[in-house]
């Protein structure tokens, strides 16, 4: 009986050892889980298993950046056509859109802003679209397209493209289309970005990547140029975007004055994306050749990487290589595109004052 008491007692002694060793490990464990956590978000301790899984992050296709709410990176492109004219700035929804054409229209420019990661409430104003969107825009996966409407010709041939036609009469107060009291027409006309999203084809798909972006850490390449500024002579307006080591960005004049937008925020993006294309015509209206291949020039990071551009296909997005045939790849962030006629742009050093250097 001695004996066999004697083993029982030195066997419950070794349980308590080993509970007590095992609540000693999984306290140490918590706490170095609890530490990662903070360090970062992107890892999770598993303390049952002792693994570390990494959670992934959810990119949005049009700036390569983490999208601000997982939820709508599954709806489709939206595309605005926004009026460039004196009498409609300043504009809603530009520092908004996740990439912004500017094209030359008649004697002046207008803006095709493609929102997806985000949207503007209101977004305008809003005006008509052209020959030129169509192929232009083709690469968003069916885009929604917001737009006043157009002459008979242009008209037909946006509604039989892949866009999905939400203009002013097909839309209307479902879109939130209204006009603004304090414009006169036409520059008045305004929608809903989060209106017009409710109103996507049950079969509508969400856009696929148009660039490449750089990874965290990556370096732009160490044959690209430090940029001070780009100067852009547009129909009916001169541009500008200047590198602002501030705040890391470029920021956008017009007509050598401040561009803001209706909250008096400068017009700004981490990437401006100059493509030169030939114009022909269609009536009086410019039509840019976006379908082929030419120059391009793309500042990003504080600096100008040159290059060309190649479009076979409507559907598929620009290709940009640098001189040695390298993808050029962006600043995860908003991008600005500009189409602009050949050699209408000047290049600006960093150190250059701008104000020495003419537009082209």
């Amino acid at each position: 009986m001695r004996n066999r008491k004697s083993r029982n007692l030195v066997a419950l002694l070794v349980v308590g050892l080993v509970v007590a060793s095992c609540s000693g490990s999984s306290d140490s464990t918590s706490t170095e889980g609890a530490a990662d956590s903070v360090a970062g978000d992107s890892t999770e301790t598993t303390v049952a298993e002792s693994t570390t899984t990494t959670i992934p992050i959810v990119r949005a296709p049009l700036t390569g950046a983490q999208a601000p709410d997982e939820s709508v990176i599954g709806r489709p492109a939206l595309v605005v056509k926004i009026d460039n004219h004196p009498k409609s700035r300043p504009q809603w929804g530009l520092n908004q859109a996740d990439i912004v054409f500017e094209e030359n229209v008649e004697q002046l420019t207008r803006f095709a802003a493609v929102f997806h990661s985000q949207g503007s409430d209101p977004v305008g104003p809003i005006r008509s679209g052209r020959i030129q969107d169509i192929n232009l825009l083709a690469s968003f996966n069916g885009p929604l397209f917001a737009w006043s409407g157009g002459n008979a010709q242009v008209a037909s041939a946006i509604r039989k493209s892949t866009m999905v036609d939400l203009s002013h009469s097909a839309a209307n107060e479902a879109g939130g289309f209204r006009r603004e009291s304090s414009r006169v027409a036409p520059h008045n006309l305004v929608a809903e970005t989060s209106k017009l999203w409710t109103l996507a084809p049950a079969d509508a798909k969400p856009p696929v990547p148009q660039f490449e972006y750089r990874a965290d850490g990556e370096t732009v390449p160490t044959d690209s140029k430090p940029a001070g500024a780009v100067k852009i002579s547009m129909d009916g307006v001169d541009v500008m975007w200047e590198w602002s080591p501030e705040l890391l960005t470029f920021v956008r004049s017009q007509d050598d004055k401040p561009h803001v937008d209706m909250q008096d925020v400068r017009i700004n993006a981490p990437n401006v994306v100059v493509v030169s294309v030939v114009y022909s015509k269609s009536g009086s209206s410019p039509v840019a050749k976006s379908v082929g291949s030419g120059e391009v020039w793309i500042y990003t990071a504080g600096a100008l990487i040159q290059g060309s551009w190649e479009r076979i296909d409507p559907l598929k997005p620009f290709v940009l290589k640098d001189t040695k045939g390298a993808v050029i790849k962006l600043t995860p962030g908003r991008t600005w595109v500009e189409v602009i006629r050949v050699k209408s742009a000047a290049h600006i050093p960093a150190g250059i004052d701008v104000a020495s250097v003419p537009y082209p």
